[in-house]
């Protein structure tokens, strides 16, 4: 019974050694752009999953622990000892995720930051380009208006030129309709004054 108290003093030893070392190892770098973004929410997620997994191991660990108290002549001392060492492995465990939810926050603070200098520096390009973009519609629009008033006088001289043609076409035809109907008047004149010398 002995033996396994000290087993699991000795587990809790060796997992808060190791803690240290761990987030010693996997140490925030400064906040940089750039191609490393990706590793550096890896390595942040890494933080998060090992900060997890000592929490977990804590909990397993004091588990077993109380257990191992109730069958100690000083349980209670036993139980206190074990919670000291649970709650100091919880800490470091919760100081390790935390580390990497804030690793994983500055880097997401990058991108954003990022993303708002980009949208920053389209909208710069966008408003120093207006007044060419406005000189350029308005030069469009005046070539459009410009072309729409040719347009308008080519149809008005169109239209002169065909209503010119439509009134010479109907004098010829009144001209026409006149000399037959004059050629028609001769014809019975002649075939009258016929008529009256062949009575006589």
């Amino acid at each position: 019974m002995e033996y396994r108290s000290l087993q699991v003093v000795a587990r809790l030893i060796a997992l808060l050694a190791l803690l240290p070392a761990a987030v010693l190892a996997t140490e925030l770098p400064p906040v940089e752009s750039g191609p490393d973004r990706q590793a550096r929410l890896a390595e942040a997620k890494n933080l998060q999953r090992e900060g997890a997994a000592a929490q977990k191991a804590a909990k397993a660990q004091f588990s077993e622990e109380k257990d191992a108290c109730l069958k100690k002549f000083r349980v209670f001392d036993c139980q206190n000892e074990a919670k000291q060492r649970y709650v100091a492995a919880m800490r470091e465990g919760r100081r390790i995720e935390n580390d990497g939810k804030e690793a994983e926050r500055r880097v997401r603070r990058e991108e954003l930051a990022e993303q708002d200098a980009r949208r920053q520096e389209r909208a710069a390009r966008q408003e120093a380009a207006l007044p060419e973009r406005k000189t350029t519609n308005q030069a469009q629009e005046e070539a459009a208006a410009a072309e729409r008033s040719q347009r308008l006088a080519e149809k008005e001289v169109q239209a002169r030129e065909g209503k010119r043609r439509k009134d010479a076409d109907a004098a010829r035809l009144r001209e026409k309709k006149l000399r037959h109907e004059r050629k028609v008047a001769e014809k019975m004149e002649k075939a009258r004054r016929h008529e009256a010398q062949a009575e006589r």
